[in-house]
């Protein structure tokens, strides 16, 4: 184990969130908070602690996959644990595990909260809550990656443990400019939800807060209502792009090089466009005697299945009073996810094709035993590692939702607010139903099951397995 590596990569990613607080400062400038002293002592703290770690020069750069995993682990904790001292300094949250459960809930782009209400903090609290979706959502070290040479051509490892999917490629030959290039894209997308927002007449901070939103598909508002208070037209604009940023963003590479027809050729993307037109259909029909016409059911049904399915967690209307029908469909989209190589959470869809594909091979093999059959996807054969690393993820997900359920059970909510409040943090979705319900939030829970849902948090955003090797003994090992 390179200790030395991992020490030098968490001081980046301490001196990297310094630079991301600024912004929260000049906000504070701008509306003339006392706040804005508290993020400037906390910036200043990752600053030293920061130097303190990357002063020595490295002589060993190696990294592997053990090394990658552990670093992306260790970065997101120590990231949220720092993130999270703004809260606590300016007395807006006064506990600790409150302040780490809505920071880690930000970086994870979960948008699950223990705030009952928001419009009382200052400017710069909320902009540096909602910015942690925006920081969160391509990942930090994906960021870091862009500027830094770390680790020559082994930082593909950090890249395949930050990254969502069970599969992670390089768009170009080099990992440092695939990371440029994600940010690029990332970058310009979030530049043309502001336009469109901005000429809507949204004011330009709740704009860019939303934004940042809907970009890391997190979800935080500035307003108690989320975006039921804004006009339909920004409501639309804010379904298109929660849609838009929850589709692979190899589909944008192929777009960006003038390959269309390459787009059309991924199952996944088409997979995810044709679930959330069956959801919005099904839904429309069931609450159209809930609103005043068809097209306004239209339009509701839309948002809330595009904020679920990529799971960005806006509301803009109290789904926990739709049918059962409806709830039933938004809870299985909390499942599935957005796309492989999004900013969204949920299994992804990827895996959902695959574990569909491999049920149906096994079917075959029990009518014809001899019969060799291969799981295909867009064209390819699926390696066996592959497939076996979807099963064993699922099973580790199982699990872990399980004892997840279990444990927050000792609060004694009713079953629907445990499993939905497990499948809104694990799936890094945000709302659940009942008393975790898009009108309400987590601040009734434990401080106990507040640390079981944060772990769910960060399990869910990296995929288990990175947070999962911490606790193997032979992580450790040397």
């Amino acid at each position: 184990m390179n200790y030395k590596i991992i020490k030098n990569i968490i001081g980046w990613v301490l001196v990297i969130e310094a630079a991301f607080m600024s912004p929260a400062c000049l906000v504070a400038v701008v509306y003339r908070e006392r706040a804005g002293l508290s993020l400037l002592f906390c910036t200043l703290l990752c600053l030293l602690c920061g130097w303190l770690l990357t002063r020595k020069k490295l002589t060993d750069k190696s990294m592997y996959a053990r090394e990658g995993f552990v670093a992306v682990a260790l970065c997101w904790v120590v990231l949220s644990a720092f993130g999270a001292l703004p809260f606590v300094v300016s007395g807006a949250i006064p506990s600790y595990i409150d302040a780490l459960f809505e920071t880690v809930s930000g970086f994870t782009t979960t948008g699950s909260s223990i705030l009952p209400e928001v419009e009382s903090m200052p400017h710069c609290l909320l902009f540096w809550r909602s910015f942690t979706h925006w920081i969160g959502g391509m990942g930090v070290l994906v960021f870091l990656m862009a500027l830094l040479p770390l680790a020559g051509g082994t930082n593909m490892y950090l890249m395949k443990a930050e990254s969502p999917g069970p599969s992670v490629g390089k768009l170009v030959p080099k990992v440092k400019a695939t990371a440029v290039l994600l940010y690029k894209m990332y970058l310009v997308l979030s530049i043309a939800q502001l336009f469109f927002l901005l000429i809507g007449g949204m004011p330009v901070f709740d704009a860019l807060t939303t934004v940042f939103g809907t970009a890391g598909t997190g979800g935080f508002g500035v307003r108690n209502d989320s975006i039921g208070g804004y006009s339909t037209y920004l409501q639309v604009v804010v379904t298109v792009f929660m849609i838009l940023f929850g589709v692979n963003f190899n589909a944008y590479y192929f777009i960006a090089c003038r390959k269309p027809k390459e787009v059309f050729k991924m199952g996944e993307v088409r997979v995810y466009l044709g679930v959330i037109l069956a959801s919005i259909v099904l839904i429309t029909i069931n609450i159209s005697g809930m609103f005043e016409n068809a097209a306004k059911a239209l339009q509701q049904a839309a948002f809330q299945v595009g904020s679920i399915i990529t799971t960005t967690g806006f509301a803009t209307t109290d789904f926990n009073l739709w049918p059962s029908f409806s709830k039933t469909i938004l809870v299985m989209l909390m499942f599935i996810g957005a796309c492989a190589g999004s900013t969204g959470g949920g299994m992804k869809v990827s895996r959902i094709i695959l574990l569909f594909k491999s049920i149906a091979k096994e079917l075959d093999l029990v009518v014809h035993p001899h019969h060799v059959k291969k799981v295909k996807m867009d064209g390819r054969v699926v390696e066996h590692s592959v497939i076996r690393s979807v099963n064993v993820f699922l099973a580790s997900y199982v699990v872990i939702f399980a004892l997840s359920v279990l444990l927050i059970s000792l609060d004694n909510f009713d079953f629907t607010t445990n499993f939905t409040a497990v499948a809104a943090t694990i799936n890094n979705i945000g709302p659940g139903l009942e008393v975790v319900g898009p009108t309400g939030n987590f601040g009734a829970f434990s401080n106990f099951s507040k640390l079981v849902l944060t772990f769910d948090m960060l399990a869910g955003r990296l995929e288990l397995f990175p947070v999962l090797v911490l606790f193997a003994r032979r992580t450790w090992s040397k």
